[in-house]
């Protein structure tokens, strides 16, 4: 799960990290009181507007403004809020703004990147700092691997003082900057463990003019499964920001990821399921979807599995690719036919059935009635169901 940057921020706050603070609204009639609230609390003529989406290259795209008073921020707020904001994260298709946050402005002497995540080749958490912030760290790795200085923490033991000195002086940091760097480093880590986060990230951490650290920016995203230990964060949960498909697939306990392509894709087990993605584009198509039904699939399962594979209007065609252990293939076939007949489907079904009872279902398949294209193996299945999705 993703939090916006205001939440992320009050999350960094609460673990006592220094953050660059503001207020969120909502509605465009909000925007003037908001931005004289910020002005007044701050104690601050110049405010910063910036878009609360779940992507970043925000700045990029437009959707921050610095604004050295009430009218230019205004105006900004203007622009922002309802904008369609295009950035390297989201894609031509953009993001609509939906909140906006506004902040005081700080004077920038230096901006550091930092970040926490796991590496899962080492089994530990790595952190890592850049004196290149403020840009994308994706292209400081590929042009300048060296300005990244990196640490491997074993989460057993959690990060150590002489690490984050470390950190702090691969940022070229002294005096009182250097002691703030190494609270707000070692506070960090203790979020990002604390709060079962996949990633930590800050991009800009900030030293001002006057010679303190910022948190300027946020992202945080969380571990799904460990959120049920968060109910604060889970109700941070911004239903907009996601894929309406796939919010609707959590509703049934379905784990469906929305694609490009055009075949529909509906598989028990994520191992299969890749491996099905692969062949797909081995045999020259393009899946549409990552879909697990799981190893308890029902009737039920499958039907909703087929609802939401077809509301995606560049779905062609249909694989359904089923290797029955746990989950029986009769009951998967039964699924099947129930949802054909029911959802009026007017796209190809392939259909591969192997395992538990895969004769039986085979059976049931063939006296049903219903329009389906039988295959046997993996190649087959890829084979046919590109053949017809490009029909």
């Amino acid at each position: 799960m993703k939090v916006h940057e205001y939440q992320g921020k009050k999350i960094f706050s609460d673990y006592g990290m220094p953050v660059q603070n503001g207020y969120v609204f909502e509605k465009l009639e909000n925007a003037e009181l908001i931005i004289k609230r910020v002005q007044k609390d701050f104690k601050t003529k110049d405010v910063v507007v910036k878009a609360q989406i779940h992507a970043g290259g925000r700045g990029k795209g437009g959707g921050v403004k610095y604004s050295p008073d009430f009218d230019s921020a205004l105006e900004n707020a203007k622009n922002i809020f309802n904008m369609n904001l295009v950035t390297h994260q989201t894609g031509q298709k953009g993001q609509q703004v939906k909140k906006v946050f506004v902040t005081e402005a700080y004077d920038i002497a230096k901006e550091f990147y930092a970040a926490i995540t796991l590496d899962r080749s080492k089994g530990m958490d790595v952190f890592m700092v850049s004196t290149e912030g403020g840009v994308e760290i994706e292209k400081v790795a590929e042009e300048t691997p060296e300005k990244i200085t990196k640490i491997w923490i074993d989460p057993m033991l959690g990060m150590k003082t002489f690490q984050a000195r470390k950190l702090a002086f691969a940022l070229g940091l002294s005096g009182d900057a250097f002691k703030s760097a190494l609270k707000i480093l070692m506070q960090m880590y203790k979020c990002y463990q604390s709060t079962d986060a996949t990633i930590v990230e800050v991009n800009p951490l900030i030293l001002t003019d006057d010679e303190k650290i910022i948190v300027l920016d946020s992202k945080m995203n969380f571990d799904d499964n460990a959120l049920f230990r968060h109910k604060d964060i889970a109700e941070m949960r911004d239903l907009d920001e996601e894929d309406p498909m796939e919010v609707e697939a959590g509703k049934f306990h379905l784990n469906y990821i929305k694609l490009d392509g055009n075949v529909g894709c509906m598989v028990n087990g994520a191992g299969l399921a890749m491996a099905t993605m692969d062949i797909i584009k081995l045999a020259g198509g393009e899946p549409a979807n990552f879909l697990d039904v799981g190893g308890t699939a029902s009737a039920e399962t499958v039907k909703n599995g087929f609802r939401i594979i077809l509301s995606d209007e560049n779905v062609k065609a249909i694989l359904i690719n089923i290797f029955g252990g746990i989950v029986r293939c009769d009951r998967v076939a039964n699924g099947v036919v129930q949802a054909v007949k029911e959802l009026g489907l007017d796209v190809p079904v392939v259909v591969r059935l192997e395992g538990t009872n895969a004769e039986e279902a085979r059976k049931i398949l063939s006296e049903s009635g219903v329009s389906i294209i039988p295959a046997v193996g993996m190649k087959d299945a890829a084979k046919k169901v590109v053949k017809v999705a490009l029909s």
